[in-house]
C-alpha cells in the first residue's frame, strides 16, 4: 500500500535557525545592549527600557525615541547519523524595534514599544534529508507594548505594561509518496494578550543597581488555511485544501539584573533571565474539516536559565565602546529534537560602540553565537545539529 508522511505539527511552524536565542526568542531590542551581550534589566534607561525592564524609563530626561533594527544570520547544519552534512539556505532575519518614552512629571513616565519577542525563518536546501518535516517556515511574533512607570522612593522605581501580540506564521514541508512528493504550504495568524511589570533599585548610590523584570506568558490561537499540492489522486480526497488551527503559548520569562558602576565612564552589567519553555510540552495543529490527519508532535521542552555579561566604557563624553558575553542553553531534549525545531547551546561574544551628537546618537552591536553539537535521537531522523549566527543591530536614538 502506498505510504503517505502525515503528520503536521505547530511546531514545525515555529521552526527555528534563525532565532538569535535558544528556542524561538529574541532579545536584540537595543543595539547598545546587544553590544553589551542583551545584559540591561538593571542599567538600560532610555526608551528601549521598555522592553529589558519598564521601570527603568524613568531614566529618560523628558522624550526618548528609538528605532532600529537587527540582522540575524544563522547557519545551522544536520549530519544524519551514517549521512553527509547539510545545512540550511542563507536567509537574513530583520526583527525591527521602535521606542518611544515621556516624562511629563519627574516620578511618572508613559511609554510604547513596537517589536518582535519571538520569530524565526528557516529554510533548507532542497534535498534535505528531513524534508519530510520541515522545508521552509517562517514565524513573526510582534509586540504591541503600552507602558507606565512610577518612581515610588528616590532609591527606587516600578513599572509596567500590556503586551498585545499579533502573530503570523507560514510552513512549506514536503510530502512523501512511494513514486512521487508532494507539498502542503500551511498559514495561519493569531492575536494574544499578555503583561509585564519590573522594579529598579539603587542599592549603593552611583555604584549598584538591580533590576528585576517579568513578562507574563500568553496564548496564542492560531487559524489559516492549508493548501495541498501535487498530491496524487488516490489521496487527494484524503488530503483536501482546508481550515487548520492550533494553540501556542508564548513563554513566561524573569530577568534579574546587576549593575556596577565602579568610575562614571565605566558600566559592568550580569543579567540572570529565566524562561519558562516548559509550557511546549506538546504542540499540534488540528485539521477541522479533516481531523483524520491530526497527529500531535510532542516536544518536551524544559525552563531554562541564560546568562548574559556586558561592560560599556566611555572613551570620551560621546564615544562608548561596549562588550559582552552569553550563554544560552537549549530548551528540549535529545529525544524531540528535529529539523522543525533545530537548535543547541549557545554560546555568544558580542562588541559594540555608540556616538552621541547634542540630542542624537547612533549605536551599533554586533554578536557571534556558536552552536554547540547538540545530538538527537529523534526516530527517523538522528543525527546532531550545530552552527553559528551573526546578529547586526543598529539603533538610532533622540533625546530632549
Amino acid at each position: 500500500m502506498t505510504h503517505m508522511k502525515k503528520t503536521l505539527s505547530l511546531v514545525a511552524l515555529l521552526a527555528a535557525g534563525s532565532s538569535q536565542a535558544a528556542g524561538f526568542q529574541i532579545n536584540t531590542h537595543s543595539a547598545r545592549s546587544t553590544g553589551m551581550g542583551n545584559a540591561a534589566a538593571a542599567w538600560l534607561e532610555d526608551s528601549s527600557a521598555i522592553y529589558s525592564n519598564a521601570a527603568n524609563i524613568l531614566g529618560v530626561n523628558k522624550l526618548d525615541v528609538t528605532v532600529g533594527d537587527t540582522g540575524i544570520l544563522p547557519g545551522i547544519k544536520f549530519t544524519p547519523v551514517g549521512g553527509a552534512e547539510q545545512g540550511q539556505k542563507t536567509t537574513l532575519s530583520p526583527p525591527p524595534h521602535l521606542f518611544i518614552a515621556y516624562k511629563p512629571f519627574d516620578k511618572f513616565a508613559v511609554g510604547l514599544g513596537v517589536y518582535t519577542p519571538f520569530g524565526a525563518n528557516s529554510r533548507w536546501v532542497d534535498d534535505f534529508v528531513g524534508r519530510f518535516k520541515a522545508q521552509e517556515s517562517a514565524m513573526a511574533i510582534y509586540n504591541i507594548n503600552p507602558t507606565a512607570a512610577y518612581q515610588l522612593h528616590e532609591r527606587f522605581r516600578i513599572g509596567g505594561g500590556v503586551n498585545i501580540y499579533r502573530g503570523t506564521l507560514e510552513l512549506k514541508r514536503a510530502l512523501g509518496f512511494v513514486e512521487s512528493e508532494g507539498q502542503v504550504h500551511l498559514g495561519g495568524s493569531s492575536w494574544g494578550v499578555g503583561y509585564n511589570v519590573g522594579v529598579q533599585a539603587i542599592v549603593v548610590p552611583k555604584l549598584v543597581t538591580m533590576g528585576l523584570h517579568y513578562r507574563s506568558s500568553a496564548d496564542l490561537t492560531f487559524k489559516g488555511n492549508a493548501d495541498f499540492q501535487n498530491v496524487p489522486a488516490e489521496f487527494q480526497a484524503r488530503l483536501p485544501d482546508g481550515r487548520v488551527e492550533g494553540d501556542v503559548t508564548l513563554p513566561a520569562t524573569v530577568a534579574w539584573g546587576l549593575a556596577f558602576t565602579p568610575m562614571d565612564n565605566l558600566t559592568l552589567a550580569f543579567d540572570a533571565n529565566w524562561v519558562d519553555w516548559s509550557s511546549f510540552q506538546e504542540l499540534a495543529i488540528e485539521f477541522p474539516d479533516n481531523p483524520a490527519i491530526n497527529n500531535p508532535l510532542p516536544k518536551r521542552w524544559r525552563a531554562k536559565w541564560n546568562y548574559h555579561l556586558g561592560g560599556e566604557y566611555g572613551v570620551t563624553p560621546n564615544l562608548q565602546v561596549r562588550a559582552g558575553l552569553i550563554y544560552d542553553p537549549a530548551p528540549g531534549p535529545h529525544g524531540t529534537l528535529t529539523p522543525d525545531l533545530p537548535d543547541a547551546d549557545r554560546f555568544g561574544v558580542s562588541v559594540g560602540a555608540g556616538y552621541r551628537w547634542n540630542s542624537l546618537r547612533a549605536d551599533f552591536g554586533y554578536q557571534f553565537v556558536s552552536l554547540a553539537d547538540n545530538a538527537s535521537y529523534a526516530p527517523g531522523i538522528s543525527g546532531t545539529y550545530n552552527g553559528s549566527a551573526h546578529v547586526f543591530g543598529l539603533t538610532l536614538g533622540y533625546s530632549m
